[in-house]
């Protein structure tokens, strides 16, 4: 499709380009035509010379020759074009027959079954494009498309991410049910009779199969190769299967107007002046002067170091013009549950989206718009996958010094990592989070409280938006786990502080430190003796 969709797009231009070469031979021509200078005349015969006119018509009978050949050069030139332009008119006409466009599928519904045959001509294409029956030329190692391989138990997979595993059960229940799916078809493929042999067929069960191996091409679809045991040993069934994608069809066409939506960044705090004051900057930046639509909602606990926060909001309220934040103090222990529950039931508002946010967070405008354009009252809720920042002191230890933040803030793995374990930082409307429940108000310090209000959107049926987004960075600060929290808060702790550190190349870095500085020791010594 996206050749076809190339070519029409191709099209245009060379007829451009076919006007270009009639117009540059046209100049071409008119410069041959016009006659030479003074320096670069042909030598002419004299007029009083006998052979006069003979010269004359001799140069006129050159000069004739000369413009046929370029009139015969230039039809050639305009044949050729024109015989390549036929040739792709016609190779754009042999796709469309062989391909029906999705929109038709899509659109013809007053002829049903040409919309049907269309579907399947178009579903058989798939298998004849993807790397089913034969391999395919490939650019460089890193274009392989790798296969998962599964048993009835288990799912082995290279893409682990960070909170799945190397082997583990297919968790997810649109997996699960889609292996469950593929094995039963086969199950069922592998019993049907062949109408040739009169023995009485193996019947097959789930518990014959050994093991399967998949992988998906994300434009044509999802192969599945299944093996079975035989009727005897070292015998096999195999079983190759294929889910071709369909063609893409329009769902929606609408337009969104975020002009008057207001996003309202919760954040509560405890202590942490220093941080806040970092925080406020980017605030300005970002959601004061390039946003614009934005309120501030500080939950306070305890009463140190309070002064000193109030004194870096009012001063940014008054340098930049800026009055719709909110302060709320509570005289009680830190709970990030308690600070944003109640932030975010403080408002009185119209009907808002809620941001809830750590002060250690860095955000750009255009995160706040997809904060807003990913969430939708009584329907979908955000959650994005924010980028985590390593120790800048780790990362950059060999550079003289330690960049701006704002260079630091670059997506590589050398510099962070995408914290897919984390659910704290999340867009919703506040109607739906009150109708949720909201926080879970038990829990007490760090951690447990995102993870139970997620699970309640889960739960319920509004759409979770989970993706990871360009514009939202955690900033590395050093991880202190409190003596006072439960064994799993603990846990929890510790492994969010091992990955914040730095990747696994950079610590084994550290790691061997000793033995790279003798490597590098005895390579010096060797240089010198030679």
């Amino acid at each position: 499709m996206m050749v076809r969709r190339g070519f029409i797009l191709f099209l245009p231009r060379l007829v451009g380009l076919l006007v270009v070469a009639c117009c540059s031979m046209s100049i071409v021509y008119m410069l041959a035509c016009t006659p030479k200078g003074d320096n670069q005349q042909l030598a002419l015969p004299r007029v009083h010379s006998p052979t006069v006119k003979e010269g004359y018509e001799a140069i006129l009978q050159e000069r004739e020759e000369q413009h046929r050949n370029y009139v015969i050069s230039l039809k050639k030139q305009i044949a050729q074009l024109k015989a390549e332009l036929q040739g792709r008119t016609e190779q754009l006409k042999d796709m469309q027959n062989q391909y029906p466009d999705s929109l038709d599928i899509q659109l013809d519904h007053s002829k049903p079954e040409k919309a049907q045959a269309n579907l399947l001509a178009f579903l058989r294409s798939q298998v004849d494009k993807a790397e089913v029956h034969s391999g395919v030329k490939l650019s460089t190692e890193y274009a392989a498309v790798p296969f998962e391989s599964f048993t009835l138990q288990k799912v082995y997979q290279l893409e682990t991410g960070l909170t799945r595993h190397p082997e583990e059960k297919p968790v997810r229940k649109d997996k699960r049910d889609e292996l469950i799916e593929v094995i039963e078809l086969a199950v069922g493929s592998l019993n049907k009779p062949d109408g040739v042999s009169k023995a009485k067929p193996h019947v097959y069960t789930a518990s014959d199969f050994v093991e399967g191996i998949y992988r998906t091409e994300k434009n044509k679809g999802t192969l599945y190769e299944l093996t079975f045991k035989g009727d005897v040993k070292h015998q096999f069934k195999k079983i190759v299967l294929f889910r071709p994608f369909g063609p893409v069809m329009k769902v929606k066409n609408e337009n969104i107007n975020m002009a008057d939506t207001l996003i309202n960044v919760i954040v509560p705090l405890a202590k942490r002046a220093s941080k806040f004051r970092q925080f406020m900057q980017n605030f300005r930046e970002m959601g004061i002067q390039q946003d614009g639509r934005i309120h501030l909602t500080v939950v306070y606990f305890g009463k140190e170091q309070m002064n000193e926060v109030k004194s870096i909001l009012e001063n940014t309220s008054k340098s930049a013009n800026f009055k719709n934040f909110t302060f709320i103090q509570l005289n009680e222990e830190f709970s990030r549950g308690k600070g944003l529950d109640v932030g975010a039931r403080f408002w009185k508002g119209n009907n808002v989206v809620l941001f809830f946010c750590d002060v250690d967070i860095y955000f750009t405008a255009e995160f706040l718009n997809s904060c807003r354009l990913n969430t939708q009252p009584g329907k979908k809720v955000f959650y994005p996958v924010l980028f985590s920042q390593y120790n800048p002191s780790i990362i950059y230890g060999h550079h003289d010094s330690i960049p701006s933040l704002e260079q630091q803030l670059i997506i590589k793995k050398e510099t962070g990592f995408w914290r897919d374990f984390g659910f704290g930082m999340t867009c919703q409307y506040r109607s739906d989070f009150i109708n949720i429940g909201g926080f879970d108000l038990d829990i007490k310090g760090w951690g447990g409280e995102d993870v139970h209000l997620y699970r309640k959107y889960l739960h319920s049926n509004l759409m979770v938006i989970r993706t990871p987004v360009r514009g939202l960075f955690h900033l590395w600060h050093e991880k202190q786990c409190l003596d006072e929290l439960t064994p799993e808060q603990y846990k929890m702790c510790m492994q969010s502080k091992a990955m914040n550190e730095a990747s696994h190349g950079q610590l084994g870095m550290l790691v061997f430190k000793e033995e790279i500085e003798t490597h590098l020791h005895r390579q010096k010594l060797s240089s010198k003796k030679t």
